[in-house]
């Protein structure tokens, strides 16, 4: 039985943080042997249409406004297009009505129309947009609990480079 060694992240599983970390051991079953480490995290076994779609939904969720808007629709819960576009600051109408749109797509939110002259369109996010509630929560806690860190790290990096181009 071989033993592999998992890319060092934090895993969200069933919306609770996983810090224990674990290696994984491969064999010919389906099923993954997980043994308690230190350095290293579990690495669950998905089909491909699982990576897949977990890859793509990762890029469109950990983009720059999916988020925000998530986060708007839960402190507001309904709220129409010129709304949001007035809470969010820096986006543009045309990147919101992308963000929108994939975010129905994927089930995130849901869009009512009215037929009324001038349109009325609500955004309303659903329990699977709900659902990633912990999940965020659980990103900004990580945030808070390591910006010092962070912005130590980017204090640093700062440095180096100005030694280097000067150097």
């Amino acid at each position: 039985m071989k033993k592999k060694t998992a890319p060092k992240i934090i895993i969200l599983t069933k919306m609770k943080v996983s810090h224990q970390m674990e290696t994984v051991s491969s064999s010919r079953s389906s099923e993954a042997e997980v043994v308690t480490g230190s350095d290293v995290c579990t690495t669950p076994q998905f089909s491909q249409q699982v990576e897949d779609i977990s890859q793509e939904l990762m890029g469109y969720i950990a983009d720059k406004w999916t988020l925000v808007v998530l986060e708007e629709l839960h402190d507001q819960n309904v709220l129409r297009f010129s709304q949001l576009r007035k809470a969010i600051p820096g986006i543009s109408q045309k990147m919101l009505t992308q963000t929108l749109r994939q975010m129905e797509r994927n089930g995130l939110v849901t869009r009512k129309v009215y037929p009324v002259i001038p349109p009325k369109v609500e955004y309303q996010r659903t329990e699977l947009g709900h659902s990633l509630g912990p999940v965020i929560c659980g990103l900004w806690t990580w945030v808070e609990e390591n910006s010092a860190v962070l912005m130590a790290a980017r204090a640093k990096f700062s440095a180096q480079s100005k030694i280097s181009v000067q150097g």
